[in-house]
């Protein structure tokens, strides 16, 4: 640390916990295969942390966690963290899910504000010193790398917060962070509280300290930032700034804030900026929660010029209008070299280059559906390769499976959708619906086969690729019950935008149905969905 008391360290760690905080997004629940899915992409992006649940909160979770910690958490890879109240059965439940990793933490929090002591834990300051003091001790009995968080630090008492995390660090935490759990400082203010706290926290000149910021006023990124000019070197963030309420920091806008403005900043990370494209369009499909068109950096017009003046300026020099280019994220728009005359070798090596390793079985498949598509098509994209393999193999567990699909519709007339699904019991079931629309039609048949009720809640649709014969990708959110607060997410990819559509839909079910437990509740024979009516125009 130098002389005005900031690290020294230019290395920026990035923590990531798009698999926990990103997860409580409403409609972003994860399974654990899908966390597995997720995490490997975050090592294979270069992540330092992975923040990959709250144990106590669920035996899925830790089975989740225990699960990335088992195979993401490899000498090479990433440290992986769990999350903890500070209670000793949460830090045991934690530490049981963690400790398999090769580099285990335990993430234990507390809050500190008056309104959250008073109103929420109903504890004193004394008695909040008193439990910080005991849990972080235990938690690093257990485990050499403890984190340790004052929830809503930033409506605290400045002089309490130097407090707590002096003792803190006294009982062991190696790592120091300051969340904005409800998004309220302001850049200047988060500036000068962590110089503050950085400075006069006993001990505080050993440890790492690290920014936590949420998203309520749009500063999440900013006040990020701020912290880190003020010394933090640790920055915990998630995949397209997903989380609860308004999300938490963006991942692809710190990274490429500290890339693009090295001179300013004078930081630098391990993220391998080329996948984070990748990222941002797995973690989009697996919660179901599309990216803004508009979002910094991974949004569909990150890079799009429609002004005149700004393609003329574009088009004589491209840095006059992009402060960086679409590679350095992964938006290479090179085709993939490959078509129906192509090989399994040539395939599988591309696939590799892609930062996808499928065992032989998965290939054939994989390799089948390549073919199928080449026929459809006089061009396979690197993002076609990407929507097919992310719909072939990294959805939920299939429950039941769209076995075939034919639609009837156009003007006038009844738009009507005849669906041929394969149950759980490995039976095949048929069944037609007229509906408003083929996607309509298409989701009642569905419906009359797979008969639990839920509410459709958000329906997009967006090409993959350009042409008239590009990739099809529908995203929907469905809700178990009209009054229900937990959403389901599902996508799915083909060229054919009713099949897209149709096996979005069975995942949303499949991932509700592994949720609730399918055959907890009997089938109701033809019950229709309560949903808002999907029309394909």
């Amino acid at each position: 640390m130098d002389e005005s008391g900031v690290q020294s360290d230019n290395r920026v760690r990035i923590f990531d916990t798009t698999l926990r905080d990103g997860e409580q997004s409403p409609g972003a629940s994860l399974t654990s295969a899908e966390k597995i899915d997720i995490a490997r992409q975050l090592a294979r992006l270069g992540v330092d942390i992975i923040e990959a649940g709250f144990p106590a909160a669920s035996p899925d979770d830790l089975e989740g966690v225990r699960r990335v910690a088992r195979e993401v958490g490899t000498p090479d890879g990433p440290i992986i963290c769990g999350l903890a109240r500070a209670t000793q059965s949460d830090i045991d439940k934690a530490w049981e899910a963690v400790r398999e990793a090769a580099k285990p933490r335990i993430h234990t929090f507390l809050a500190t504000s008056d309104i959250h002591m008073q109103y929420k834990l109903r504890m004193t300051r004394e008695q909040v010193v008193q439990r910080v003091r005991e849990m972080v001790a235990y938690a690093r009995s257990l485990c050499p790398d403890v984190e340790f968080s004052p929830e809503d630090a930033c409506r605290s008492d400045p002089d309490f917060l130097v407090e707590v995390l002096s003792v803190a660090v006294e009982a062991g935490a190696t790592t120091l962070n300051i969340p904005d759990t409800v998004g309220y400082i302001m850049p200047g203010e988060y500036f000068e509280l962590m110089q503050k706290l950085i400075r006069e926290t006993a001990g505080g000149d050993h440890v790492i300290w690290s920014v936590h910021c949420h998203d309520d006023l749009g500063l999440a990124t900013a006040n990020t930032l701020a912290g880190l000019l003020a010394g933090a070197r640790q920055a915990e963030v998630t995949i397209n700034g997903i989380g609860e309420r308004a999300g938490n920091t963006s991942l692809e806008e710190v990274v490429m804030a500290l890339h693009t403005r090295r001179q300013y900043y004078g930081l630098t990370t391990g993220i391998d900026t080329t996948q984070i494209a990748r990222t941002s369009r797995m973690v989009s499909n697996y919660t179901g929660l599309p990216v803004q068109p508009n979002k910094a950096i991974v949004g569909a017009n990150a890079f799009s010029h429609e002004a005149g003046i700004h393609q003329d300026g574009v088009l004589k020099h491209q840095a006059t209008y992009e402060i960086m280019t679409p590679e350095t994220v992964g938006l290479s728009q090179s085709n993939l070299v490959l078509g129906k005359h192509s090989g399994r070798h040539a395939f599988r090596v591309r696939l590799q280059e892609l930062g996808y390793d499928l065992d032989e079985e998965q290939l054939n498949q994989a390799f089948q559906r390549f073919k199928e598509l080449a026929d459809k098509k006089k061009t396979v994209t690197d993002a076609d390769i990407e929507a097919l393999i992310s719909d072939e193999f990294y959805g939920p567990v299939e429950l039941f499976k769209l076995e075939g699909i034919q639609v009837a519709c156009g003007q006038p007339g009844m738009p009507t959708a005849t669906i041929k699904l394969r149950g759980p019991d490995g039976q095949v079931k048929i069944a037609a619906a007229i509906g408003t629309g083929p996607v309509d039609a298409t989701y009642q048949a569905i419906d009359r086969i797979v008969a639990v009720p839920a509410t459709l809640v958000e329906y997009r649709v967006a090409a993959i690729t350009e042409g008239i014969d590009a990739m099809g990708e529908v995203t929907v959110r469905i809700r178990r019950d009209a009054n229900g607060q937990r959403t389901f997410g599902g996508h799915g990819a083909d060229t054919d935008i009713i099949v897209a559509s149709a096996k979005a839909y069975l995942a949303a079910l499949n991932k509700m149905l592994a949720y609730t437990g399918y055959g907890d509740h009997a089938p109701e024979g033809d019950a229709a969905t309560v949903r808002v009516a999907a029309q394909a125009r």
